[in-house]
This record gives C-alpha cells, structure tokens and sequence, in this order.
C-alpha cells in the first residue's frame, strides 16, 4: 500500500467561497468511464458552476463559448448525461443529481431493450392462445 503525505504543505486544498466536489465513486464506480469527452467536460462543467444544492442557471450559449462546443455539441452532451441520470435540467435550471446506484452503460441500456423485447413477444404469445 502506498503511504500517501503532503507534496507541497503550502498549497493544500480547501473549500473557501465556492462549493464544489465530485464523489470518490464517480471514477471507482465507472460513472467516469461511462462518459464521452464531451459529457465529461460538461458535467465538471456543472459541477464547477452549481451550489452546494447542484443548481447552477447558465445559458447554452455562455456554455458552449465556454466549454468551444457547437449547439449540437451541447444539445448531445445535456441529453446523454440526462438519460444517464445524472443532472436534471427544467429548461433554465440544471441540477447536478446524487449519484444513481450504478452508471447507465450501454450494456444496461440494451438489457433493458432485450427484456421489453421479451415482455412484448411475451404479450403476443399470449394473444395468440387465447
């Protein structure tokens, strides 16, 4: 095991003014792995700009000149980091969410395709005895 100490005792971190952090499990749970760039740097993007609450109100615009992404870019990221259940976002307001209980893969997401798959030919197997 590696015995961790102090590099540079005069420059060490501390929370003074601002809030802003992001959970241990975020790389040790996959969430990191799970993520484009471009997801990547929007979410510490908005964990960057939110409260202590995960609430932060910038417009796209001020956005994507921060962040150099075209509309598009944005419009993908915001949708792929909300499907995977890791902000909200009410239009104006966006919410960095508590962590889900595990990262949204694409793993996940086609396990969830196969089983309506199966409820749906389930369904009409039904249909077809009755």
């Amino acid at each position: 095991m590696i015995t961790k100490k102090i590099i540079n005792s005069k420059r060490v971190r501390c929370i003074d003014g601002g809030f802003s952090f992001i959970p241990h499990r975020f790389l040790t749970d996959g969430f990191f792995q799970a993520l484009s760039q471009r997801e990547l740097l929007l979410y510490l993007f908005l964990v960057l700009a939110s409260d202590r609450n995960g609430l932060s109100y910038y417009a796209y615009d001020t956005i994507c000149s921060l962040l150099r992404f075209t509309v598009d870019d944005y419009i993908e990221a915001r949708n792929s980091l909300l499907q995977k259940d890791l902000i909200a976002f009410d239009g104006t307001l966006f919410q960095v969410l508590d962590l889900p209980s595990k990262p949204f893969t694409v793993v996940n997401q086609q396990e969830n395709q196969e089983a309506i798959a199966r409820l749906i030919n389930h369904s009409f197997k039904e249909v077809d005895h009755a």
